[in-house]
């Protein structure tokens, strides 16, 4: 008569040895280097990003159109807002900590700016 393994049956040294990998994965993936060139290199990646959202979003305006000073800089605020929620949804899904949270944040800033946006441009969204 042949006897059938179970899952239950399997000797502990196997779990405790996959547990200690598991813990040394983790381990190593919290461990981060915050040299300064670590820091440099992740914060131009933000200077390029905001150089770029300013010059799309019309910094030149004021220059070509006439138009008035005061409503260019609440525009790119409002899409510098819009811009930093995109910025908390990458990086909740990217550290997966609180991600749901940081998700329906980044959601919700863009929303502001949305409305924002509406309510620069005299078309109310809400009444």
């Amino acid at each position: 008569m042949v006897k059938h393994r179970r899952f239950s049956d399997k000797p502990k040294e196997d779990s405790n040895q996959k547990e200690t990998e598991l813990q040394e994965k983790n381990i190593s993936a919290e461990k981060t280097s915050l040299d300064l060139k670590t820091i440099l290199l992740s914060g131009t990646k933000y200077v390029y990003i905001i150089a770029a959202v300013a010059l799309l979003s019309g910094i030149f305006t004021p220059i070509t159109l006439g138009i008035e000073i005061e409503n260019v800089i609440f525009g790119m605020l409002s899409i510098f807002l819009g811009l930093g929620g995109g910025i908390v949804i990458f990086l909740g899904i990217k550290y997966q900590k609180f991600t749901t949270i940081m998700v329906c944040s980044g959601l919700a800033i863009m929303f502001g700016s949305l409305v924002l946006i509406y309510e620069s441009t005299n078309h109310a969204l809400f009444n």
